[in-house]
């Protein structure tokens, strides 16, 4: 651009000076967008020429009050002829704010004003009554949730001016502005980048909007699942999925679907089972294709409102098998008592807290928090032999304060499955519970503790075994739970081992059940260590006894007698199973002060290599049961 400079008078103290703006090419002049009086921000445009059907803004070298236009629309002009004069704008002038105002607002760009027009209605002050119903509820959005989420300002939205396949029956307009992003919101952002940094905190999120077509899946939905899921495959991002909606929608009318069986969905997202982390949170009514989404996910958050089915109250009906409310197809007592559901919790906002933590176990190491006191442990397990004590104090006394989240805590009770830091570290806990069955497995606790060792392999995640148990149940109502099948997954899942596994006996270890706890065989883990209550045997004291001394005790006549007898062969057991016999004849490692605990776990699993650079998946997915 050619600039044209008038001096000013020498008279005129310390004025700026009108400024000529010259054509810095022979061009046509296209454009005049502003007027003479009207101020001009530096870099607006004052003149449009055109070239070769090619438009050359010339702007505002300074703000300036136009002063002359020496050219018109149409003009044809050549390089260093005058265009227009600019000249100062005082600081006294009333009118220049107001017309540098309207002058922007004059030059706003029309694409770049649609553009914000459709982004505005993605938002939740696009619909203030669908807002204030959910919140009526005691419930958020589902944009409120992803917010919550996703590190501020780190969510990227893909697919957000999708909206129904409906314009067969409602106007476009209708459609933008009453069912945004098609009732899903996708995108990847970040979560826990604080604590885990960017890169490890990078994660996929989709989020069924309740408040649109009560969060059906509609035909552009299912494509931008597609899109997301693909690009967690590929980009290896863990996968958070709000879940609430009614399943299928049958009201799309412009996408050519008969059926619609071939939607790949459901295939995208179960193929990356065992490759990312799949979290499922649920508020609300969850049916259908929403539900067999959420089946699919490594653990299952869900709020006390919650509603889950593989069928809603329409498809119940439709297929003649009664008429229910909502409220009455899988409550969510019925779900956490069947292991659907891994963690209950009050609300929304407690939901995604979880979700983040949950999610933070998969993403590497942290800072250490604080310790317990290790000499707590000493006092947990009692002297006597059959006194009961809460299991989930020693958990809580070995890890770091605050990071105990444990996994389906109403279902399969006698084993307690828990994710956990040690040193700022994830770990897998399993533990007996000896308020349980005595602490005995039955095929829930089984089928409970197989599965998580699927989980904590899948994902690099060292185990710890906390044993007490006098074995597996017994009885023919425990077969009639096919036990046999389901307590051998526990050895199956066990011998199938990648990661370290730590067994640390905390007093009975009797029988299989035992066996099971370490994987298989106490050769097996990285270290079997046994607190001094440990007691160990092929199968419990009492029922050794009856078995082994059957002849001499039926031949002591007495019962008195008898039973001291018993008692004593009994005592006499115990004495040969304790831990130190047991460490002495080297069938285990080590017995050790309870407080030495923490640190002979973590030296333990630092003997062990870190995993191997992951390329694909470490198992073809993650059992969903």
């Amino acid at each position: 651009m050619v600039v044209l400079t008038a001096m000013a008078e020498p008279e005129t103290p310390r004025t700026e000076a009108a400024t000529a703006i010259a054509s810095p090419m022979a061009a046509t002049v296209a454009g005049l967008p502003v007027a003479v009086g009207a101020v001009v921000e530096a870099g607006a445009p004052v003149v449009v020429l055109e070239v070769m059907k090619m438009e050359h803004p010339v702007t505002a070298p300074a703000r300036s009050r136009v002063v002359s236009v020496a050219v018109a629309e149409g003009d044809a002009v050549v390089a260093g002829q005058a265009l227009l004069v600019l000249g100062p704008v005082g600081v006294e002038d009333p009118a220049a704010g107001g017309q540098a105002a309207e002058a922007a607002v004059a030059g706003e760009r029309a694409d770049l004003a649609e553009l914000r027009r459709r982004r505005s209605l993605l938002a939740d002050d696009a619909r203030p009554e669908a807002v204030a119903k959910r919140h009526a509820r005691g419930q958020r959005t589902a944009r409120e949730n992803v917010a919550d989420l996703c590190d501020d300002g780190s969510f990227q939205e893909y697919g957000g001016f999708a909206f129904a396949a409906q314009e067969a029956r409602r106007s476009r307009d209708d459609l933008q502005a009453r069912t945004p992003a098609d009732g899903l919101i996708t995108g990847i952002g970040t979560v826990n980048a604080a604590q885990v940094g960017a890169e490890a905190a990078r994660c996929a999120v989709a989020a069924y909007d309740y408040t649109v077509l009560a969060g059906t899946q509609g035909q552009r939905n299912h494509h931008k699942k597609d899109r997301l899921f693909e690009l967690a495959e590929r980009l290896r991002l863990p996968v958070v999925l709000f879940a609430e909606g009614g399943g299928g929608r049958p009201g799309d009318t412009d996408v050519p679907v008969i059926a619609g069986l071939d939607t790949r969905a459901f295939e995208h997202f179960a193929r990356l089972s065992g490759l990312v982390p799949l979290v499922g949170v649920v508020a609300g009514r969850c049916f259908a294709g929403n539900a067999a989404l959420l089946g699919c996910c490594d653990v299952v958050i869900a709020t006390a409102d919650a509603n889950i089915g593989m069928g809603g109250p329409a498809m119940i009906e439709g297929g003649g098998l009664g008429v229910f409310r909502p409220e009455e197809v899988g409550p969510i007592d019925v779900q956490v008592a069947n292991g659907v559901v891994d963690v209950a919790v009050a609300d929304e906002a407690e939901a995604v807290a979880v979700a983040k933590q949950y999610l933070s176990y998969f993403q590497g190491p942290v800072a250490a928090g604080p310790v317990p006191d290790p000499e707590a442990l000493r006092d947990v397990v009692p002297e006597h032999r059959k006194t009961v004590y809460d299991v989930r104090r020693v958990i809580d006394g070995l890890a770091d304060e605050g990071s105990v989240l444990e996994l389906r805590r109403g279902y399969g009770t006698g084993i307690v499955t828990a994710l956990v830091r040690l040193a700022g570290k994830a770990v897998g806990v399993i533990a007996n519970d000896p308020a349980v069955l005595g602490g005995a497995i039955d095929a829930p606790a089984a089928d409970k503790a197989a599965r998580f060792l699927q989980l904590c392999d899948g994902h690099d995640l060292p185990v710890l075994s906390l044993c007490d148990t006098p074995g597996f149940l017994v009885g023919p109502e425990a077969e009639e739970t096919a036990q046999v099948r389901r307590f051998s997954r526990l050895f199956v899942s066990g011998a199938s081992l990648s990661v370290p596994l730590v067994t640390v006996v905390l007093r009975k270890a009797y029988g299989l059940g035992a066996m099971a706890m370490a994987g298989g065989s106490f050769k097996a883990p990285v270290t079997v260590v046994s607190w001094p209550t440990g007691e160990f045997g092929g199968m419990g004291l009492e029922g050794a006894v009856r078995l082994g001394f059957r002849a001499e005790l039926e031949a002591i006549a007495d019962p008195v007698e008898r039973q001291a007898a018993f008692d004593h062969m009994v005592e006499a057991a115990y004495r040969h199973g304790q831990a130190l016999n047991l460490a002495a004849h080297l069938e285990i490692d080590d017995v050790i002060d309870p407080a030495e605990t923490r640190d002979r776990v973590l030296a333990a699993f630092a003997a062990a290599p870190p995993p191997a650079p992951r390329t694909g998946k470490k198992r073809p997915g993650i059992d969903p049961w």
